[in-house]
């Protein structure tokens, strides 16, 4: 048996999710332009063990969304996690978090390709792009959106999701291009990802694991 607590702050979604061998046991999870992971992690930790009546001890495994997404929601995910695993002396599973969307999508939707989307602002999103088997065709970049951007993959059927779609449907005019709104990277999406990463043993140096921010933190200007 494993137990698995999963852990997404990449983006706007606060997302806990706690998995028994793959199978989704309790989630609590909360969509805030605040971005409120600071103020609701750790709560939606103990709220989801409550649930499960499941004790920290017992868990075999904690597994971050590593990213790439925000780098203030990255940073205390991440924290989070490795606290824990510290503490508990568990070890730690980081599941990349486009990937994560890419699976859960393919499992409900029909496609040649997959292109999960994160907003990076302005008119970036990083992106990445899956086939319906969860193969990587082409690795996660911060890609500036104009007309013709994925003019190259637009041979095939495409889908787009993710917050940063919404940028890229009234510019990317293409018959099979598909766009799903309202989709964000959530805990529930990482259960059967982190429970092959544990079967493998195919765990992180809790000492030295980053995020991977995919481009360096800009500070913005601060306000009077």
């Amino acid at each position: 048996m494993a137990l698995i607590l999963c852990i997404e702050s990449a983006t706007k979604n606060c997302s806990v999710a706690l998995f028994k061998n793959g199978t989704l046991v309790s989630k609590k999870e909360v969509v805030s332009a605040q971005y409120s992971h600071a103020e609701q992690l750790n709560i939606f930790i103990i709220d989801v063990l409550v649930d499960a009546k499941i004790k920290m001890q017992q868990l075999d495994a904690i597994a971050i969304s590593k990213g790439p997404g925000s780098y203030t929601g990255l940073r205390i995910g991440v924290s989070t996690a490795k606290g824990l695993c510290y503490a508990l002396e568990k070890p730690l599973i980081a599941v990349p978090t486009l990937q994560s969307m890419a699976f859960t999508i393919a499992q409900k939707e029909d496609s040649d390709l997959f292109c999960p989307m994160i907003d990076a602002r302005r008119m970036e999103v990083y992106s990445v792009f899956y086939d319906a088997q969860n193969k990587e065709i082409r690795k996660v970049q911060a890609d500036v959106v104009d007309a013709s951007i994925y003019a190259d993959f637009l041979e095939n059927k495409v889908l787009f999701f993710g917050d940063g779609a919404l940028k890229c449907e009234a510019i990317i005019n293409n018959k099979n291009a598909r766009f799903i709104k309202g989709i964000y990277p959530s805990a529930t999406d990482m259960g059967v990802l982190s429970l092959n990463k544990f079967q493998n043993n195919d765990f992180e140096d809790v000492a030295y694991f980053e995020p991977f921010y995919l481009k360096d933190f800009v500070a913005g200007e601060k306000k009077v």
